[in-house]
């Protein structure tokens, strides 16, 4: 065996020019010899060696030329180099550079070593023998050197250079072993196997990337087939600096791993220029320093060395000290060739493109002249190309590193590049490869800095100032344990304890309560050994293979880390003297070690060896060193006792005999130290102590622990040893006197060492796991399972506790100032309240069988509130310790809690998205408001997911879906802001999301956003626009995150790391990593006197702030922060002009909560409306870019009448012809005037969106069709799913006698609200777009959109009460806009849309036209003065308009006054209007604006911005206005202060003009109808959904839903108790069939559902029932009922799904594309079995499988299935999917009819099994004519045709009675009935019948028309 190399003390001194010191244990150093020669030192005798075999003076020629070229003096001869004497290795040697294979000559692998498949080969490029490394596995296959772990190369040099070449299409690792000045060994790794980049403690990985030259996303992968020749240069020094802010010291250890060849190894502190020759660069005088010729590669001559070589260093200068803000003027495509995006994290990239991809921007350096000057613009480098074909260019951390020409060096410093965060010196005029590298990095020593340069430096010195560094250091940890709670050691003088907290190894005075601490440990501490003389402590970690760690115990330095043999290490146990260490583990095998290392000589500087090593069957779970031999050991373990000895490099062990005791469970064992000679103590877990003495190795005495059962009393009274059951004992310690045993019953006893009787015991809080005694004797230390650590003292009998701690993860924290506070929640379902102090536990809480989740402190009471995962939020009681009240709003589990800083309110999420509102002024706080789908549902637990400003005025959180942050008010709960952070990750195909909010202090009015991508985002707390953005923050996501109150520090928490940042740095913030947790921090605080940060995970952190805390500080504003606004008391006029209004700021109105989808107390059972989501699951709202944001509702303007306006304020005199006056248009514009009856003129939409449009064309009534009488009908109309979005007002609802009318498509639907049955009034042509109810609610009008067939639109008018029409009425030319009935029902009034524009009054009478006028303007809405009945105002573009009607006996006249909108009021466009008290009128726009009029000054003398969307319902009664808008916002307005506005005109206040509520609905408001009382109403949207809103609750309730878009499909369950219907906006929505109410909603984003399927009756059970569901991007996805929520995602076809059918067993899925493809998958495990392409070309349009119940038909197999396509053909197949079977049976091929072939769309193809007649083929859309075709399978022909009025686009066969459904384009839906042969048509929808349906037992069919669905009865059978 080799004998182990030493390891050098890098800080000894040598003296100048000379080798000091001696080393030991070599038998030959290998030098370089040329060195040697060259720095005039003698040459060592080394044995071996032949020294006539070296030309001296060629050596010593060629070094002096690399001397001289490097710049390094010759160092005066000094003979007689000794190397035989002891001492540390000198670095003189090492230089100008080190051979490292020569010197420790890696042929004869005596001094390193290798494994696998390792080779010497001749490498044609090089013309010399390298090393190949290859093998499929890395870790078999390598070169190390040294020869093993615990040897150290010992080499000093800044830089090593690894010679290597990757093999192609292979990964290789390289692994250095690194030691720092404080000895801390830690591992640096390179590999193109690495995806990112990792960093720990004690290893960093850094990725190596080839990135070819199309490919800019793959981050990792195999060498390329064009790998070249590598010079890989790597900086250690500044590896460390950088990377983990530690000093290096040397190269400890070498590993080559494969793939790839390999020269040679280099170290050096020269900073080597590979493509640089010594000859070039003295001939070129060039600044750099060549590369030594041995180090050359050889370079063809005329050729350039980059044309075949690469050179990385890493890291980069520009890397390690970027000085300017990262440019972002390159175009995306651009900067897609430098790296998806700035790259997060440090790596290697080795390009194959040319040099001028990897460069986006120039920024040019200022010149000494032009210093004042701005920077100039950014300006493309010139093109540079590399002559070679598959060149490569080498990127680190961003920055590409080329190969340069020597000609193009010296120019490299005169502008400044920014790319990724670093930078780049090039030069304009460069013509040749450019080395993208500062230009200091190739600077000669002593060379002068330029002006540029000098300032550089100066920029990167400040923006590297982050001081002081540390920032923080680590005062106190709270925890104890963490492994094991088993390993607690007193010290030397037992006034300290030593103990593990996790990853951190704990000293804790036991009398003042100081900590300190030993760091580096990455995962928890497993054991613990202290020597005898407290300078030595060991520590081992769980992760395998386990480290072991040897410290300095008084510094707390870390003297040698070294990899123990074991797997897992039990156990350590030092001798008295420190020399030796002993340890007990289990190798990967299970199998017991015990392993014996000899550390004697590490305190001097030396290594750590391996003295003995054996394997053993025996179970060890106590190991001891003897303290008076410390060549002997003890164990024991289960069964067996065992006496150790290590002699000679053994360990041998011989059994004690136990005789009846060899069965027992021995735990623990210690050693005596009495005057008569030491006795070893063994306990069991059954009570059993056994006194053993060694020397004879046999049991002297046994003893027995059983407790004495107390009369009545549960617990024991006196303990006793005696026969009978054990009390199990964990652990016993043994002082001359005292025997100290802990047991499992929670007991601590102390007996003499005769166990005559107790002394002592102390009862614990769980089962104890450790007792020790200290020296002195006078105290026992103990700890518990239950995570508990404290003392008992002898001589006092006092117990002290010492640590409490939880025994799971801290999951949230909070602190409270005024008491000094901590309290934290764990997973172990404890709540603890801490002194902040004294870190000292003072309250624990527990609550069974809930789960403490979150936890927030009252800002002022003594009281705090807790969150579990039940949902419940309890409030505590920290003075009676009792909880004061509970409140169950939520059904999830609690995700996040917050209380605004003054105490008023209470704030709790849930993982069910629900907001609920608390108000906790008082000690028993109450629910104020809860809102259901606002926080994002699929979120997580985090301390800040919910955050509260500093001013208590907002709230924020991330919902409702994870790509939004809402701001809120946090008193109304009144959205103000909504920001969409979900812009594209480019580093992965995934948007981004938020993570975590936190507010900035209130003065800089910042909002903090973590987000998925890894970067803080700040945004501006009032605008939402981004203020800065601090990327890769961490590896993953930040989960929480702090800013403190002076806003100088941010810290961040993710995974086991926390940073603190200068949040003060505006541009390119600075940072420092802090490592302790062995688990990820889960949140992250600062202390209420901001001089601490805690920290909490695995343990609760406490660290100090390094700084003082700038309180008084100003705080610098957001750039984008406005100014605040007056407040109420400073409200003062401003003075208008002649033209203006005076504008005033009036209060913010207050606001209310704005809800979504529903809301209630708590939500309703049984999922009803609940969404459960797949996938790609998303709220269903629209996403907003920044241009989207909402703003808060802005402030009211006062409008005073001016004199100079338009009018005069009187009604018009004069009249026209027919009693009409048209007033002078506003702006100038000609007047116009209505003679009668003038046509349409072409009408333009106006920007309003307010006028009705139909989904799809209007169709034309169906000719030659009849329809049946009533009595003789089969089918009758029962219910209608949906609702118009697309109307207008086409909603009534009377709350005094209950009538509720809506419209859907040509349906008037009369529904009653308590039973649910409806009432369907039939007639319109068209789609109805408005309703009317008359004030007696005796008689609705209701009014449908012109047709092809009807030169005019239809008003229909109703009676209420029969249900019948009474009137027809037909004028204007289009859709009719809006009705409207005066006061005293006496008139109507029709008001035609933006084609028409036509007013006409109807007398309701005889509902004759009395009177109609042209109009010249598009008017929106119009409405009668509830106060004079001849009064009538209309709104529209620009103006407002009065009409009064006069009325002479039967003659009407009307006359008008239009008055324009002041342009102060910016109003824009009038979208709605109503008549308020006073007689005002409210007047919403399509900018958001109210506007109030008075109507008989007719001046405009009040307007605010109420919305920031256009305003298209206003209703208002009494002191309450309630208005809608297309922002889908509902808000209720106290608007009872107008009236005294009017009357004050300019000198009122504003103060009691505010918003009461609010709600956020799902769509456009385009109807509302409420109470007198305004307290509760129904409201539509355009989302096709009827609200029921109750202000009183601040709820809404959905009472009529449906498909906002089309339904593509419905299907059924097997026993008709439900209904699935899927759409175009990719829901699928499953319905109860008997209330027809929406049960369970599954929602895809950015996808059409266009198929659907049931589960067949096979599959009867619940947990069966499933519906598969085939969408547009190929997908295929399974959704279980029972379940709610989405079992498997497939994707069978590449193209979209058109047809799926389940087989009859309901095995297998039967799926058909738009390409003609069908695929046949199981959907239990997601595999698709058979693909046939017969139909290919073509969509499939129709997939259906049946049983084959017959056998007729000369084909084998199961069932029966076919499949339609759009070409006029249908193929029939028979199946047998067991045994993979599949045949077809028949190929139908049908002639395209001549229509269809002319118009190029296709007509649906459509087949089905006869349900009566299996064998039967039924047919639609096939052939030449418009005909039902049907065809028998047996005789192989069509047996029967039945001719059709038109081309069938939908077909339904009933499984009952021979019926069959027939929809058509015309709007008809037709029932053929077989067994009679008649046929009748139906008529009800608007558009094309695309789907019917009958149900299972043919009792009920559905047809569906876009997104109307109704449900028809079918009768008589």
């Amino acid at each position: 065996m080799a004998d182990p190399l030493p390891e050098e003390d890098p800080g000894a001194q040598s003296t100048h020019g000379g080798l000091a010191g001696r080393w030991p244990h070599l038998k030959c150093q290998h030098l370089d010899f040329c060195t040697y020669l060259s720095l005039g030192l003698a040459v060592p005798s080394c044995r071996g060696l032949n020294l006539s075999d070296l030309n001296p003076a060629h050596c010593a020629q060629g070094a002096q030329e690399e001397l001289q070229a490097n710049k390094v003096d010759k160092l005066p001869f000094q003979s007689g180099l000794d190397l035989g004497s002891p001492g540390p290795l000198p670095a003189v040697w090492q230089h100008p550079f080190l051979n490292v294979f020569r010197h420790f000559k890696v042929d004869e692998w005596t001094r390193s070593t290798k494994e696998g498949d390792v080779a010497l080969v001749t490498d044609k490029t090089l013309k010399s023998t390298v090393y190949r490394i290859r093998g499929s596995v890395s870790a078999g296959n390598y070169i190390q050197l040294p020869k093993t772990s615990t040897q150290s190369l010992g080499l000093t040099g800044r830089y090593l250079y690894v010679l290597f070449r990757p093999l192609p299409s292979k990964h290789f690792v390289i692994h250095l072993d690194v030691s720092t000045k404080d000895s801390q060994v830690i591992r640096v790794s390179f590999s193109n196997l690495f995806k990112e980049f990792k960093s720990t403690a004690t290893w960093l990985q850094f990725p190596f990337i080839f990135e070819g030259r199309t490919s800019g996303r793959d981050l990792a992968g195999a060498a390329p087939p064009c790998a070249h020749w590598t010079c890989l240069q790597l900086d250690l020094q500044d590896i460390l600096l950088v990377y983990l802010n530690r000093h290096y010291s040397h190269l400890k250890s070498i590993k080559l791993c494969a793939s790839l060849l390999v020269r040679n190894l280099y170290t050096s502190n020269l900073c080597f220029d590979p493509a640089v020759s010594v000859t070039e660069a003295r001939r070129a005088q060039l600044p750099v320093t060549p590369v030594p010729r041995e180090m050359a590669f050889p370079v063809p001559k005329g050729e350039s060395w980059h044309d075949h070589y690469v050179h990385i260093r890493f890291p980069s200068d520009s890397l390690k000290a970027p000085s300017q803000p990262i440019q972002k003027s390159c175009s995306p495509s651009e900067a897609v060739l430098m790296g998806p995006m700035p790259q997060p994290f440090p790596h290697l990239v080795a390009f194959s493109k040319p040099v001028q991809d990897s460069i986006s921007s120039v920024v040019q350096i200022p010149n000494p002249t032009a210093s004042q000057q701005a920077p100039s613009a950014a300006k493309p480098l010139p093109e540079v190309s590399l002559s070679r074909e598959c060149s490569e260019v080498f990127k680190v951390g961003g920055l590409g590193i080329h190969g340069q020409e020597p000609s193009a060096q010296v120019e490299t410093a005169d502008s400044h590049m920014a790319v990724s965060g670093v930078h780049v010196f090039a030069h304009e005029s460069a013509v040749g490869p450019m080395a993208l590298e500062d230009a200091s990095s190739r600077e000669p020593p002593g060379r002068k800095q330029s002006w540029q340069e000098t300032a550089l430096d100066k920029n990167l010195s400040r923006q590297r100032s982050f001081l002081p560094d540390p920032i923080l250091r680590l005062k106190r940890v709270i925890g104890f344990g963490g492994h094991s709670t088993k390993w607690a050691l007193w010290t030397k003088d037992g006034v300290a304890v030593v103990y593990p907290c996790h990853a951190v190894i704990v000293v804790l005075h036991i009398d003042t309560g100081d900590q300190r601490f030993f760091l580096g440990h990455t995962d928890k501490v497993s054991t613990l050994a202290l020597d005898g003389s407290n300078l030595l402590l060991a520590s081992t970690q769980v992760r395998p293979p386990s480290i072991v760690r040897l410290w300095d115990f008084h510094t707390g330095g870390c003297l040698s880390l070294f990899q123990s043999p074991m797997h897992a290490v039990c156990s350590l146990s030092f001798s008295n003297s420190g020399a030796l260490l002993c340890g007990i583990g289990k190798d990967h095998h299970g199998r017991t070690v015990v392993v014996a290392w000899g550390t004697g000589q590490v305190g001097l500087g030396g290594e750590v060896v391996v003295l003995a090593k054996v394997h053993t069957d025996f179970d060890i779970q106590a190991f001891r060193v003897t303290f008076f031999d410390e060549s002997r050991m003890a164990s024991c373990g289960r069964g067996s006792v065992r006496l150790w000895r290590l002699r000679g490099g053994e360990l041998r062990s011989c059994p004690v005999d136990l005789g009846v005791h060899h069965m027992l469970q021995f735990t623990d064992l210690a050693f005596s130290q009495a005057q008569e000679g030491p006795t070893l103590y063994v306990c069991s877990r059954s009570g059993h102590i056994l006194e053993i003495d060694h020397q004879r190795m046999a049991v002297q005495q046994t003893r027995h622990l059983v407790p004495t059962p107390t009369p009545g009393g549960p617990h024991p009274q006196k303990q006793t040893f005696s026969s009978g059951p054990g009390i199990a004992i964990s652990s016993l310690s043994v002082s001359p006197a005292v025997c100290a045993v802990g047991s499992e019953d929670g007991y601590l006893r102390l007996w003499p060492l005769d166990f005559s009787s107790v002394l002592l015991e102390a009862e614990h809080e769980g089962p104890i796991s450790w007792v020790c005694v200290s020296p002195d004797g006078l105290r026992v230390l103990s700890s518990t399972s239950s995570g508990h650590l404290g003392f008992l003292d002898i001589p006092s009998r006092e117990y002290s506790v010492l640590v409490r701690s939880h025994m799971a993860p801290v999951l949230a924290l909070s602190t409270e100032q005024s008491r000094g506070q901590l309290a934290t929640v764990s997973q172990d379902c404890t709540v603890r309240i801490w002194d902040l102090a004294t870190l000292q536990q003072l309250y624990d809480f527990k609550s069974p069988g809930e789960a403490p989740c979150a936890v927030a402190f009252h800002p002022v009471q003594p009281t705090f509130f807790c969150g579990f995962s039940s949902g419940a939020v309890h409030s505590f009681s920290l003075e009676a310790t009792e909880v004061l009240v509970e409140h169950m709003c939520h059904r999830g589990a609690i995700t996040g809690l917050a209380v605004t800083p003054n105490g008023k309110f209470l704030f709790s999420s849930c993982s069910l998205g629900t907001l609920a509102q608390y108000s906790c002024a008082i000690p028993r706080s109450c629910v104020l408001q809860v809102a259901v789908d606002m926080v994002c549902r699929d979120s997580h637990l985090s301390p800040n997911a919910l955050a509260v400003s500093g001013d208590s005025r907002l709230l924020a959180f991330v919902g409702p879906s994870r790509c939004t942050v809402t701001v809120m008010d946090s008193a109304s709960l009144g959205e103000l802001l909504r920001v969409d952070i979900s812009t594209p990750d480019l580093a992965s195909s995934r948007l981004d999301s938020a993570v975590a909010v936190c507010f900035s202090p209130a003065t800089l009015g910042h909002l903090l956003v973590s987000t998925s991508s890894n970067k803080v985002v700040v945004l501006d707390a009032t605008s939402g626009c981004t203020v800065r953005e601090l990327s890769s923050v961490h590896p993953v996501a930040c989960a929480s995150l702090a800013l403190s109150e002076d806003a100088r520090f941010l810290l961040t928490a993710t995974g086991r790391v926390v940073k603190v940042w200068d949040y003060s740095m505006q541009a390119s913030p600075s940072c420092q990593v802090y490592i302790g947790h062995s688990e990820p921090v889960q949140a992250v605080a600062f202390t209420p006197d901001q001089q601490q940060v805690l920290s909490v995970g695995d343990a609760i952190f406490l660290w100090d702030i390094l700084v003082t805390p700038e309180r008084d500080q100003s705080l610098p504003m957001s750039p984008s922060a406005c100014e605040p606004g007056p407040g109420p008391g400073q409200l003062k006029d401003v003075a208008s002009g002649a033209n203006s209004l005076p504008r005033q700021q009036v209060p913010v109105p207050f606001q209310a909560c704005p809800r979504q989808l529903g809301v209630c107390a708590r939500p309703p059972e049984g999922n009803n409306g609940t969404f459960s989501t797949s996938d790609e699951e998303g709220s269903c709202e629209e996403s907003h870019g920044l241009n989207g944001l909402r703003r808060a509702p802005g402030p009211p303007v006062l409008v005073g009448k001016e004199a100079s306006w338009a009018g005069d304020g009187a009604w018009g005199a004069a009249r026209g012809s027919q009693g009409l006056i048209v007033p002078p248009c506003p702006d100038g514009q000609p007047s116009s005037q209505s003679t009668g009856e003038v046509g349409p003129e072409p009408a333009t939409h106006p920007v309003s969106c307010k006028h009705f449009s139909a989904h799809c064309k209007a169709s034309m009534l169906a000719k030659g069709i009849s329809f049946p009488p009533a009595h003789g009908k089969q089918l009758r109309l029962k219910a209608v799913v949906g609702y118009s979005g697309n109307g207008w007002a086409n909603m009534v609802w009377r709350p005094d006698t209950g009538f509720f009318a809506y419209t859907c498509g040509r349906v008037v639907v009369v529904e009653d609200l308590h039973s649910g049955t409806q009432k369907h009034w039939l007639g319109h042509p068209e789609k109805i777009s408005t309703l009317a109810l008359s004030h007696n609610a005796q008689v609705l009008a209701s009014a449908s959109g012109h047709s092809s067939a009807a030169a005019h639109c239809q008003i229909r008018i109703w009676d209420v009460s029969g249900g019948l029409c009474q009137h027809l009425i037909v004028h204007h030319n289009t859709t009719v806009r809006a009705l409207a009935f005066s006061p005293d029902d006496r008139l109507l009034v029709t008001l035609g849309d933006h084609g028409d524009r036509t007013l006409a009054l109807w007398s309701t009478v005889t509902y004759k036209l009395v009177s109609s006028a042209r109009l010249p303007e598009p008017v929106h809405s119009m409405a009668f003065n509830p106060w004079d009945a001849s009064e009538l105002a209309c709104v529209g573009r620009g103006a407002v308009t009065f009409w009064h009607l006069q009325q002479r006996g039967a003659d009407v006249s009307l006359q008008v006054h239009q008055e324009p909108i002041p342009k102060e009021a910016g109003a824009g466009e009038l979208t709605s209007l109503c008549y308020g008290a006073a007689s005002l009128l409210y007047c919403g726009s399509s900018s958001g604006q109210v506007c109030v009029w008075d109507p008989c000054a007719s001046r405009c003398f009040l307007a605010w911005e109420a919305d920031n969307g256009e305003i298209g319902v206003l209703l208002c009664s009494g002191s309450r206005l309630v208005s809608g808008s297309n922002t889908r916002q509902l808000r209720l307005w106290a608007v009872g202060a107008v009236p005294e506005l009017r009357r004050k005109g300019s000198r009122a206040r504003y103060s009691s003009v505010f918003m009461e509520r609010e709600l956020t609905l799902d769509g456009a408001v385009v109807s509302a109808s409420f109470d007198d009382g305004m307290d509760m109403g129904v409201v539509g949207t355009t989302a096709g959904t009827l609200w029921y809103v109750s202000w009183a609750e601040g709820s809404s309730t959905r009472l009529i839903s449906g498909h906002r878009s089309k339904v593509n499909e419905v299907v059924f369950s097997p026993s008709e108790s439900h209904c699935a219907t899927c759409g175009e906006d990719g829901s699928v929505r499953v319905w109860s069939l008997a209330s027809m109410e929406l049960v369970i909603q599954f929602q895809v984003l950015n996808q059409s559902c266009l198929c659907l399927a049931w589960s067949p009756p096979s599959c009867t059970r619940p947990e069966q029932q499933r519906v598969v569901a085939g969408y547009s991007d190929g997908t295929l996805r399974v959704f279980s009922i029972s379940h709610t929520a989405m079992e498997r995602k497939m994707r069978p076809h590449p193209a979209a799904l058109t047809a799926i059918a389940f087989s009859p067993n309901g095995q297998t899925v039967l799926s058909g594309d738009q390409n003609g493809l069908v695929a046949v998958s199981c959907h239990r495990t997601g595999m698709t079995f058979c693909v046939l392409s017969d139909h290919q070309g073509v969509p499939i349009s129709t997939i259906q499988s049946t049983s084959k119940e017959y056998g007729d038909l000369g084909v084998e197999g199961t069932e029966l299935w076919l499949a339609a396509s759009g070409d006029q053909r249908v193929s029939v197949w028979a199946s047998d999917w067991l045994r993979d079977h599949c045949e077809l049976v028949d190929w139908l091929s049908f002639p395209a009819p001549a229509a269809v072939q002319a118009s190029g769309c296709p007509l649906s193809s459509l087949a089905a099994f006869c349900p009566w007649d299996r064998a039967l083929l039924v047919c639609v859309g096939l052939g030449l004519h418009e005909e039902v075709i049907f065809y028998s399978l047996r005789q192989k022909q069509v047996v029967e045709k039945i001719p059709l009025p038109f081309f069938a686009v939908s077909l339904s066969l009933s499984p009952g009675a021979r019926l069959m459904a027939i929809g058509f384009p015309e709007c008809v839906l037709r029932l053929m009935d077989f067994a009679s042969g008649t046929a009748q048509d139906f008529a009800g929808h608007g558009d094309s019948v695309h789907v019917c349906r009958f149900t299972p037992s043919a009792r009920l069919l559905f047809s569906v028309a876009h997104n109307e669905i109704l449900v028809w009865e079918v009768t008589g059978h």
